[in-house]
């Protein structure tokens, strides 16, 4: 039981995930504010999904059971006023079994275009994001972000990107 314990500890952190899966077309597409330096503020709640430990460790840590190389899989649903406008998927790889430490790569889709991020996971519940680029209207975007995951399953990521097409 522990080892789910900590697994699924690591993976609703994870799953910040951003941020894949069905998209809305017909929803808005999120929730913006213009900020007064250019950029723009996109809030998210994040209905976070069930994992998938892929373990490549032979040899995981006792006391998490966890090995440095296993990855964790994850695809949450983004809304906004309780409509899904996209969704987010990515993975984690372990780094350092001992703390749970993950290198974790996400993509957002919107209906504009795709966000890509990546962030390094641990069990604290507020996660930091580097914007890394995008498709479509986010095709030139770069920013970064926060997710912060309320324990129930769900939690708010807040984006700040820079060179939206409007």
């Amino acid at each position: 039981m522990r080892l789910f314990t900590v697994i699924r500890a690591a993976v609703v952190v994870l799953a910040g995930a951003v941020v894949l899966g069905t998209s809305a077309a017909a929803a808005p597409a999120t929730s913006t504010n213009r900020n007064d330096d250019g950029s723009k503020t996109l809030t998210f709640d994040v209905q976070f999904s069930p994992f998938e430990l892929v373990r490549s460790s032979s040899t995981p840590d006792p006391s998490t059971g966890i090995g440095v190389g296993d990855q964790l899989i994850f695809h949450d649903l983004l809304l906004v006023k309780g409509k899904q406008v996209g969704d987010e998927g990515g993975f984690c790889v372990i780094v350092d079994a001992s703390q749970v430490l993950a290198n974790c790569v996400s993509t957002i889709r919107l209906v504009g275009g795709t966000i890509t991020a990546q962030f390094l996971n641990s069990p604290p519940p507020l996660k930091e994001l580097a914007i890394t680029g995008g498709s479509g209207s986010y095709r030139r975007v770069a920013g970064d972000g926060t997710l912060l995951e309320h324990g129930d399953g769900t939690g708010t990521e807040t984006l700040h990107v820079f060179g939206v097409r409007d």
